[in-house]
């Protein structure tokens, strides 16, 4: 995520600033609902979910939790993909 803001600040400035307070709009629409969130496809067995980060092509992955959501990921729609199945936890 600090990477991406650096690149997109690097490219226009308050570009980077936007990134990331549009991956914080991100985060408090799942924290309203986590469900909406659509499923990863590809794994099977886990509610993993994303939600897409507006105007950037990222996404935040994350599981729902009894209490709370655990973000595995802001990642690219693209680059890397799964690079973040480790982080699922147990």
């Amino acid at each position: 995520m600090r990477t991406a803001s650096r690149w997109y600040e690097a490219q226009r400035h308050g570009l980077g600033r936007d990134f990331l307070d549009m991956v914080d709009g991100a985060f408090r629409r799942i924290e309203l609902d986590p469900r909406p969130g659509s499923l990863v496809p590809g794994i099977p067995d886990r509610d993993i979910r994303r939600v897409p980060v507006r105007r950037f092509p990222f996404h935040v992955v994350y599981v729902e939790l009894p209490d709370r959501f655990h973000v595995l990921a802001v990642a690219h729609q693209r680059r890397r993909p799964g690079y973040w199945n480790s982080r699922i936890p147990n």
